[in-house]
Parts: structure tokens; sequence; C-alpha cells
């Protein structure tokens, strides 16, 4: 087939307007264009009355070969790419020994799919709970006020990315097109056919639930092992190559191939690695806050007159300043018709994160607004104070909410004024179980607090109303990213220190993102089922 990129149509284009496109842009006749089938399909909204779709599309006509020699010098006609996925290795029939993965976000969970799927027979750890368990406590902090500090939005099968706006795309390198096989085991799980051709895809989480549980019975049905509420409280190396791990029962589970794939918040987790002597290294991330919106002022900025197209859908946003005071400030995992949810995991703190249906039709739009935190500049003492900085920020946050779950919150316009909140206005808060109007100016390192008030005004010329004074921002945002590095070798993709330790994911500070985990969930299946093989066979 052929790949015909760049092709651009009016929203309201029919399949014949397509079609017609199609044979002028490859100059052949109607009766030769056998197939067409849309790779992928994004909208340009730079220019408020002229959106338009851009497409690229496999096409198949009666004359590919001749096509292709004609348009040989043309970047926008080419050969389709086979994007198949292959299996590295399929494992021998008598196994010596199972892999463990440690963790059932999207790379423990896709690092154990396509190892069951080559027959290695995975054994899954996960602390948290199944999904539907898990969903139970984490509506319990939401709807209650009550943490269950094993089983919410950052612990349990499907982690943290359960509970977001279920976006599934990334700006990682993919040669290998192993996205593409992720967006296929999602629709095979029963996602959308859409995720595979549009090109901000996303599930939301009602969807993301009964997707994991299906993907959870087909490992199950290879042969692979899932145990919930198993906390591994201890490596076990010896000679520089891991041995086993201990669970928090007390049992002790033997492999030399283990894949840590533990997300962003296991702070327990890494310190234990720590203490055990696995290379670690401190990276940078970001703090902030959640800024909600109107999402019809959203829509009315990017859209204009197309505002409520159901096409276009709710619209989203992407910003970034550089400060005078050297940060950067950028607006990170927007939410286009979520809410605001509470996601610690943590007793007595605090955290905030976005989320959104497949609907996306909740009445707020909310984005993080956080800064740039640099290890080198902020904490250079020692490779895990991020994660202390982390704690005592959400910390503070519990303390300004009152102590009870409920999250500080300030109108934007009195935070510009450096005014305590007093009433709300024509924005309501979507955070649940509650919020306290509170002044935000302590609640972030004084930096911080210094360059959003930079940077709100200046977005504000970019999407006018971003700066409205009823706009509400709630604290704090300090998980966007892992603040540790669990270095690892380029190739072998284990630890630079400890053999047979496969870091992976988000936590590990290899991912950000559902896709990006699941694709290095992908790869280091794959360098796990090769070295398996190695030992296997002597190394041949």
């Amino acid at each position: 087939m052929i790949r015909l990129s760049n092709i651009k149509l009016p929203l309201n284009h029919t399949e014949a307007e397509l079609r017609s496109v199609i044979v002028d842009r490859l100059a052949i006749k109607d009766s030769e264009l056998l197939e067409c089938r849309v790779y992928k399909r994004s909208y340009d909204a730079r220019q408020k009355r002229n959106i338009f779709f851009i497409y690229s599309l496999d096409v198949d006509t009666s004359i590919n070969k001749q096509l292709l020699e004609q348009f040989a010098e043309d970047t926008q006609v080419k050969a389709r790419p086979d994007d198949t996925y292959r299996f590295v290795a399929q494992a021998p029939e008598m196994l010596s020994e199972r892999p463990i993965i440690i963790g059932m976000g999207p790379c423990g969970l896709f690092a154990g799919l396509i190892l069951a799927q080559m027959g290695f027979k995975p054994i899954i750890l996960e602390r948290g709970k199944e999904v539907r368990e898990r969903s139970v406590d984490t509506f319990g902090l939401w709807r209650k006020g009550k943490l269950n500090p094993e089983s919410n939005v950052q612990f349990g099968e499907g982690g943290a990315g359960t509970f977001s706006d279920g976006k599934l795309y990334t700006q990682i390198k993919d040669p290998l097109h192993h996205g593409r096989k992720v967006l296929q085991e999602f629709v095979v799980a029963g996602a959308p056919e859409e995720i595979l051709y549009l090109s901000k895809p996303h599930i939301g989480t009602f969807k993301l639930v009964s997707m994991v549980e299906k993907m959870r019975a087909s490992i199950e049905s290879l042969g692979g092992e899932i145990r919930f509420e198993q906390r591994v409280d201890e490596l076990v190396i010896e000679n520089e190559r891991v041995q086993a791990v201990v669970l928090a029962s007390g049992e002790k589970l033997f492999s030399q191939h283990i894949v840590f794939a533990i997300g962003h918040s296991a702070r327990d987790t890494f310190h234990m690695l720590f203490d055990k002597g696995v290379y670690i290294e401190a990276k940078p991330f970001s703090i902030g806050f959640r800024i909600e919106h109107p999402q019809s002022l959203i829509d009315q900025c990017r859209f204009g007159d197309y505002a409520g197209n159901e096409l276009l859908g709710a619209a989203d946003y992407k910003l970034v300043h550089h400060c005078k005071n050297g940060r950067s400030v950028y607006s990170f995992c927007m939410c286009p018709g979520g809410t605001v949810v509470a996601a610690t995991s943590e007793a007595g703190h605090i955290v905030t994160n976005g989320m959104s249906q497949y609907s996306r039709n909740e009445r707020n739009a909310n984005s993080a607004i956080v800064v740039g935190v640099d290890p080198e500049q902020d904490y250079p003492e020692h490779p895990l104070a991020g994660l202390d900085l982390q704690h005592t920020l959400e910390k503070q946050a519990f303390i300004l909410g009152g102590e009870n779950y409920n999250a500080p919150v300030q109108l934007v316009g009195d935070f510009l004024n450096n005014k305590l909140s007093k009433a709300l206005g024509s924005v309501e808060p979507s955070y649940k179980p509650g919020i306290k109007l509170s002044d935000l100016s302590a609640s972030l390192p004084e930096y911080a607090i210094t360059a959003i008030k930079e940077a709100i005004p200046v977005f504000d010329k970019k999407l006018r109303g971003f700066a409205m004074h009823d706009a509400i921002l709630t604290a704090v945002e300090t998980r966007t990213s892992s603040p540790v590095r669990i270095k690892r070798d380029r190739e072998s993709l284990q630890s630079i220190n400890t053999q047979g330790l496969y870091p992976g994911g988000e936590g590990a500070g290899y991912a950000g993102g559902i896709l990006s985990a699941a694709v290095d969930g992908i790869k280091i299946a794959e360098a796990v089922a090769l070295d398996m093989l190695g030992d296997q066979t002597g190394g041949l």
C-alpha cells in the first residue's frame, strides 16, 4: 500500500470528497483507487476561521508500483511502512525460571503481556488491589475523605494512568512501531478503534477499568500469574546480581530477571533500592498547581465559531513561558472537560492530578501549571532529596487544606494580587472531597510562586481569559514525573550496577505517560526474553 500524507480537508467533508482528493493528488482514475484507510487524523486550528483536518492515509491502487516510481522524490507519497509487531523470542517448553514483574501500571502490564505472549509465564506482583476493588477505595477518598495508602490513585492494577485522561500519545522516538502494538492491544481489550488513527487519542477511566481486566485475563490465560496486595519490601542481591524478592508477608520469590515498574510514587521502594546499593540518581521534575477554567472559554479561545463542534470535541492547549528568574513554567497533563482529583498515596498529604472520562463533557477544563525543578540547583545534596521536597510540599498542602484531605484553593485574580480568597466566583472547583479557600503563596518555594505569577498573564495573551479572576488554582501538583532515575544500560536495559534488575516506566525515569510507559514495558520484555534465552542456551 501507499502512505499518503498531508491531505487537508474541511471539517464537514464527505467520503466522496476524500476519495476525490486522493484521486487528484495521485493523478489516477477513480477506478484505479481500490481502498483507503485512515492512518492518522489531526486538525489545524491555528486560524480559528479556517479549521481543517489533516490526514495520513493508507491507499491501495491497481498501479502502486508505478505510482511509487512516479512519486519517488515526493516525501508525502511513500510505500506504507511495515508496522507489524514481531516477537523477538519464544520460550522453550521447559522453563527453569520465571521472570518477576513488580508493578502493574502500563509498563508492568505490557512487560507482562508480551512476556506471556512469548511463553515466559511471568509473575506480576502488585502492591495494590485489582482494579475494581481499587476503584472503590479511590472513590472512598474522593467522596468520604478516607485514604487507603496501599489502594488509591497511585497504587493498584492499571497504575496511576487508570485514573487520568487516558491520553495515548507521546513524542518518543518509536522506529520499531511499539506504540502501534500498544494501541492494537488496547483495541483488542475494548478501546474504540479510533485510537488507532486520532492524533491525540484518549480513553478515560471508565473504559480503562474494563480494558485492564481483559488484559489481565489474557496474561493469565497464557500462563502468567498475577498477585495483588503483594508489596515487595526487599531485593536479594548476591555478587551484583538479583536473586530474589522478599514480600511484606516474608515470602521469598526467586528469579534472576526482575522488572521494576513501580511507578513514580513508591517512595518506600526507592529508599529500599537505594539502601541495597542499586544506583539511583536525581532527575529534574516539576511542581505547581492545577488550574481550572470553564471549558467553554477554552473552546472559544481555540476554536472560535467552531466551538462545540462534535468532530473537534473539547479543546485543549499547550503553553510554556521562560521566566526572568531562569525558571520555565508550562502546562502539563491538560484535561479537557475533566476534573481535578485527589491523588495522594500517603496519609496526611495532598496531591492533585487531572482526570477526564471518554466523553470529556464536564463543565471545567483543567491543567497542571508547573515549574521545573533542577536537582543540581535545588537539592544537590542527595539523590533522593526530590522525594523529600515532594513530601514537604504535600504535607504543607494538607495543613493548608484543613488536615482533612480538602485541598487549598485560591482564585487566580487573588493569587496574582497577593490576596487571600474569601469567596468563590463563577468557576466551581471540581476537586473532591472538598476545598478550602487559602493563600497559596506558602504552598510552593518562592521561585515557583514568582515564576507562576509571571507566567499566567503571559498565557492570557495566548488564551484570552486564562488569567480570569475567578479561575481556580488548586494545590499542589508534585508528581508530574519521578524525581529519580534508576540508571540502566542502554543496550541490556539492566541496572548499571545490578544485573538482572530491569528498571522501567515512569518510576524509573524512562517514560512520561501511558503510551511511553507501555512501550518501555515492551522493550524490557524483549530484553528479558533474550537474556533468559541466552541463560538457557549458555549465551548462544
